[in-house]
């Protein structure tokens, strides 16, 4: 049996041809009943996000299976195979499985170490295992996915320090203002990156939120999503002294912050200091406002600095994360690999015992003068030949479970003395009881 894996991503695809082929959670049993049902297609986990569509499948046919699902994957939605095909990427054997453990630990990621992945494929994995299209295989794969990022996260710091500027700019203030839980955060703007470092403040335990923004609803409706107070833009300099952090980030042709109105708020702090980030191209505060006792400015250059020494610091962690992944591939791809032998050395036997029980019942039949103890003597003759013939194909394909490539091995003797009949049989029985 082998794994394949059939996808885009933000690597290959623009966002124009992702949200083509984009599958929807709430109608996934469909496609995933389309996946098993295509030829060759035996197990099949779906995996839908803005960054990536992957398939992740088990079959027989390497080739044939990886043809099928770019087919389906072009003819689902409604796309010309020649327009997709050219963004889709494949890998089988252990290629696939370093693939999807590398996404799971947020080594394929636009972000390197961001932990959104991990949750989307625990539930893409959910919802096939609810429409039962997941298996024994790609449970056990996928569940060893996790753990092995679970593993990455644990023994590196891949996820430990900010990459984003709005995440840059909560780590600063903690950096030098310690526990967060007494502070007070004024947003100046209610844009995307107000509301993503509004997240971050919240999650780091920020005492409260004040929000304020020239159209006075909006500083309403970001303040009621994180139990703040909105504040008239009008008279946002009168309530600046009661913010620890004033994160500012508007579309102001000018500053909007000046140094007296600094000095001011310091006075009115009782000099406690305030600690001000300018994420705004061009800027909201003057920087002459660092010059201010007490009152601290960072800039968005400052929060740049920290996320490129940040990623840095990921890339070292990420050559760590290689390194458990390779180790996890090996134990992993044993267990793949000596998946099949048992059955198929039992398949051997039973084809071999197959023919020594018919040749010797022909034979006996046809034997008129056979002595008493002969048919005895001949059971365990043929028994024995049977054994010392098998030995050495068993032994092989044995070793070859510990690391070899036991496919190989499994393919040629099933074709050799016509193996997959008597599975196909099996299977069909187990179905029947």
């Amino acid at each position: 049996m082998n794994i394949i894996v059939v996808g885009l991503s933000h690597k290959t695809a623009t966002v124009k041809i992702r949200e083509k082929v984009a599958f929807s959670p709430n109608q996934i049993e469909t496609p995933l009943a389309e996946l098993i049902s295509l030829d060759g297609i035996i197990e099949g986990v779906i995996v839908s996000t803005c960054n990536r569509v992957e398939i992740y499948a088990t079959t027989r046919d390497i080739a044939g299976g990886i043809a099928r699902i770019k087919r389906f994957m072009a003819e689902y939605h409604h796309l010309q195979f020649e327009e997709l095909e050219p963004h889709l990427y494949s890998y089988h054997a252990e290629d696939a499985i370093r693939h999807v453990f590398r996404v799971a630990s947020s080594l394929d990621s636009m972000v390197v170490g961001e932990p959104q992945i991990l949750g989307q494929i625990k539930t893409s994995y959910g919802y096939a295992a609810e429409y039962k299209s997941s298996g024994i295989i790609l449970n056990r794969f996928l569940h060893k996915a996790f753990s092995v990022a679970k593993r990455v996260r644990t023994e590196t710091k891949i996820a430990s320090s900010a990459v984003s500027v709005a995440f840059a700019a909560v780590e600063l203030a903690k950096k030098i203002l310690g526990d967060l839980s007494d502070k007070t955060v004024m947003l100046i703007g209610a844009g995307e990156m107000c509301e993503l470092a509004a997240k971050h403040f919240i999650n780091s335990g920020a005492k409260g939120v004040m929000v304020t923004n020239r159209t006075f609803e909006r500083a309403e409706r970001l303040a009621e999503e994180f139990g703040g107070e909105a504040v008239p833009f009008e008279s946002f300099l009168e309530h600046l002294h009661r913010a620890d952090i004033v994160l500012s980030s508007t579309g102001a042709p000018h500053c909007i912050i000046g140094p007296k109105d600094a000095e001011e708020v310091v006075k009115r702090r009782r000099f406690n200091p305030i600690f001000f980030i300018d994420i705004a191209v061009p800027r909201d505060i003057d920087p002459k406002v660092d010059d201010v006792e007490n009152a601290y400015l960072f800039t968005v250059d400052h929060l740049q600095e920290i996320v490129q020494a940040n990623l840095a610091q990921r890339g070292l962690e990420a050559e760590k994360a290689e390194e458990i992944i390779n180790q996890e591939i090996g134990q992993f791809h044993k267990w793949l690999s000596t998946l099949e032998v048992t059955p198929t050395i039992v398949s051997l036997r039973n084809r071999f015992d197959e023919i020594r029980r018919a040749e010797l019942e022909k034979t006996i039949s046809g034997w008129k003068d056979l002595p008493p103890d002969a048919e005895k003597r001949l059971e365990a003759l043929t028994l024995a030949m049977m054994n010392k013939l098998l030995h050495a194909p068993t032994s092989v394909l044995k070793q070859a479970g510990q690391g070899g490539r036991v496919d190989l091995y499994i393919d040629a003797l099933r074709q050799l003395f016509g193996l997959e009949a008597l599975r196909r049989e099996d299977e069909e029985l187990e179905l029947e009881e």
